[in-house]
């Protein structure tokens, strides 16, 4: 068993077996995780979109195919990135993936130095799609924490309220205003103005 840790997982959906196999022995070769479907279908029952991952479909399958395959992962807002294998005459197809958001196509016969380089560069993609996720998730968490008259609070203060405005418009006092916005900049863990604007507006990674 080899000590290195895997680089990440491939997901193949074709329904050619021999083609899933010749991806999986060339893939695990190079140290990924690969799980093989035989149908668009199956692969929508069973992936997992929390997982660091990418996809390598087939264009045409029986069942579903890889463009309603695509429009599927869309409706789903999955970010998982996706390259799709084609033939000659699928090519016109393979670009109207690529409008929709798809990686690259891979034109069949494809060989080792075609697919690895795509690889990489959809996990790169993942792994950036991942970070972005968590960061909204952490976000959105510390927002949470909030009361709603906080919310209200950080809202006119991300407006550009001044404390005796916001006290005016939600007919509390000045030093109510400062004690919200006390305990905003707390559970926010802003240490300044500026820091607490960047987490509401979601420029930057809130700090855990």
């Amino acid at each position: 068993m080899s000590l290195i840790p895997k680089k990440g997982t491939i997901y193949v959906v074709d329904d050619d077996e021999a083609v899933r196999d010749s991806l999986q022995w060339l893939l695990e070769g190079k140290d990924y995780r690969v799980r093989c479907f035989d149908s668009a279908e199956s692969f929508l029952s069973r992936f997992d979109p929390r997982e660091v991952a990418c996809l390598i479909a087939d264009i045409r399958m029986d069942g579903m195919g890889g463009m309603e395959l695509q429009d599927r992962l869309i409706e789903r807002h999955s970010p998982l990135p996706i390259v799709f294998i084609t033939g000659h005459g699928d090519v016109p197809m393979a670009v109207e993936t690529m409008k929709k958001g798809a990686l690259d196509f891979m034109q069949k016969p494809f060989n080792e130095e075609q697919l690895l380089p795509l690889v990489e560069r959809m996990l790169d993609k993942a792994r950036e799609s991942f970070a972005a996720q968590q960061e909204v998730a952490t976000r959105e968490a510390l927002i949470g924490k909030l009361t709603s008259r906080e919310a209200q609070v950080l809202e006119r203060i991300v407006a550009g309220r001044l404390n005796k405005q916001i006290a005016d418009d939600l007919g509390i006092s000045i030093k109510t205003v400062e004690a919200h916005r006390a305990n905003i900049m707390e559970k926010l863990n802003a240490a300044t103005v500026a820091d607490l604007l960047k987490i509401a507006l979601g420029q930057v990674p809130a700090k855990n």
